[in-house]
């Protein structure tokens, strides 16, 4: 009889820290980009967040802008173009950054979602001050 109630309390204190830790994983899925021009797949890989385009309006497009001129024949339909972001803990996803193919640009970047599961992605050149704040959209999307 003791040995059945310590199963029982052992299982009900193991499901009760599994439901009160936060659920990072919740970054993942696909988002419609600002326009809705492209689908990026957000996933994470190595205990980092990363995020490239899965459908484009023109998924020919190459990244003729890029300043490494090796890439300029790349098409950018499934290059990474947000790379290296950590969850903080606190609803944030930091350190991370983002390229801008219709710049050729790379920058700082940060993100957190909203209650409707959307990310808000913040791109920043030093300061965070000092940049500019796109919305995707969470989609249903099949590969």
């Amino acid at each position: 009889m003791p040995t059945r109630v310590i199963f029982i309390l052992s299982i009900l204190i193991s499901s009760i820290s599994l439901f009160s830790q936060e659920n990072n994983e919740e970054l993942m899925g696909y988002f419609s980009s600002p326009g809705g021009n492209s689908i990026f797949k957000f996933y994470k890989s190595g205990g980092k967040y990363f995020a490239k385009p899965v459908w484009m309006k023109r998924p020919e497009r190459l990244d003729i802008l890029n300043p490494d001129t090796a890439l300029r024949q790349r098409k950018i339909l499934g290059s990474v173009l947000l790379w290296d972001f950590e969850y903080d803990g606190k609803k944030t996803w930091t350190k991370g950054h983002i390229y801008d193919a219709n710049k050729g640009k790379t920058y700082k970047a940060k993100m957190t979602r909203d209650k409707e599961g959307n990310v808000t992605l913040r791109g920043y050149v030093g300061l965070k001050i000092i940049g500019k704040t796109e919305y995707f959209v969470k989609v249903d999307f099949k590969e």
